[in-house]
């Protein structure tokens, strides 16, 4: 019986796996700071190089009954990955690397101490002042700007909240969490047809609500006019309750959600929006309870009736026909933006507010050492099995 031999490709991924570095050999792992679907994310110290904090996204496996088994990479994670690895823009959360390690993936992205939806809650306490309006342009000007990059390089964001917002310890925004993004040039299938349901209930724009299968950007639009409002509210301005779905084939009519829309804008018109009966759902507004259009009187509400121009880029956002709403890049030119307070690179600025970091746990680390010995160990015994097959 003849010994084994080790092909040379299996040699060179023996020494490979002998020298590549582990993510817990690379980064020291500080806590966990929130966990979705997709698996967690963490916050970590990056062991080589200069000691910089990065957010690690791990996405878990599959699970069948109680073993864990890997299926492939999700539908998401590979949009993700993808997208990140292409994407770079100041007010972009920038990917840092990529890491594969015992059949789990790692995204590693920079770090960012605040998000927008923790900057609001901060601001929502009874003995705090709404958030300055020098603070709310620069944020609004900045996400503006992440956003028409994404729209210039064809890429639909489909889950702009303020949660997906974050906010650097300079003061810089970085739109985040692209799992739901998609490239929208010339798509071969409609966008509803690979996803049924995008966007968060209380930030998804009205033609998605009454189930259009074809739309654009200005979805992300009206997500964006949602964020402006909820910045000077302190709470999100159409907060409905969501239908669950039944079954994956069949979308309910979201009645509350727009309902509250209606509230506060008045019932969509033909005259309007000529696109309007072309919608699947057009004939469920009939059972929607109507109201006067009163998003003045919602603005003045909130302490926000000295900048009439203000007023004006939140109306023209939050347009019911989004061939009328406008785009990033008008958004940008918006007269809102010359009058004081200018916008700031540092949204922060003028403000004397110490804003807690984000809230990391030191407990749940499911990120584990893998002894190097080991992970050797195991990958020349794979060479060899694959050496005895061939």
């Amino acid at each position: 019986m003849q010994p084994s031999r080790t092909s040379p490709l299996g040699e060179y991924k023996v020494r490979r796996d002998r020298t590549r570095k582990s993510v817990l050999d690379k980064y020291e792992i500080i806590g966990y700071i929130a966990a979705g679907t997709y698996g967690r994310v963490y916050k970590a110290r990056a062991r080589i190089g200069p000691p910089r904090l990065v957010a690690i996204k791990k996405f878990k496996a599959d699970k069948e009954g109680e073993q864990a088994h890997y299926t492939g990479i999700s539908q998401s994670a590979c949009r993700e990955l993808a997208l990140c690895r292409e994407l770079a823009h100041e007010n972009v959360v920038t990917l840092v690397e990529i890491i594969l390690e015992d059949k789990c993936i790692y995204m590693v992205f920079e770090f960012a101490e605040h998000d927008l939806l923790q900057i609001i809650h901060f601001h929502s306490h009874p003995d705090r002042r709404s958030i300055p309006e020098g603070t709310v342009k620069s944020i609004l000007w900045q996400l503006l700007n992440g956003v028409s990059y994404l729209h210039q390089n064809w890429v639909l964001h489909r889950d702009l909240k303020p949660a997906n917002i974050m906010v650097t310890a300079d003061g810089v925004v970085k739109i985040g969490d692209l799992g739901l993004a998609r490239l929208f040039y010339k798509p071969l299938q409609s966008l509803f047809t690979g996803d049924k349901v995008v966007v968060t209930i209380w930030y998804r724009a009205p033609e998605l609500l009454l189930g259009a299968r074809h739309y654009t950007p200005a979805v992300d639009m009206w997500a964006v006019g949602c964020i402006f409002a909820e910045l000077l509210a302190l709470r999100p301005i159409f907060k409905g309750e969501e239908a669950k779905i039944d079954n994956k084939k069949t979308v309910p009519f979201q009645r509350n959600q727009m309902q509250k829309i209606v509230e506060i804008l008045g019932m969509p018109s033909r005259e309007t929006w000529p696109q309007l009966p072309q919608h699947p759902e057009y004939p469920s507004l009939a059972s929607l309870r109507h109201y006067p259009d009163s998003l003045e009187a919602w603005y003045h509400s909130v302490g926000a009736a000295t900048n009439a121009r203000g007023f004006q880029l939140l109306r023209q956002l939050l347009e019911y026909n989004p061939t009328r709403r406008l785009t990033a890049e008008q958004a940008l030119q918006h007269a809102y933006f010359n009058e004081m307070p200018k916008v700031a690179a540092n949204v922060f600025e003028g403000q004397n507010v110490e804003y807690p970091a984000r809230r990391v746990s030191s407990e749940d680390n499911d990120i584990k050492t893998v002894n190097p010995t080991k992970r050797a160990a195991a990958a020349d015994d794979g060479a060899r099995k694959k050496a005895r097959n061939e």
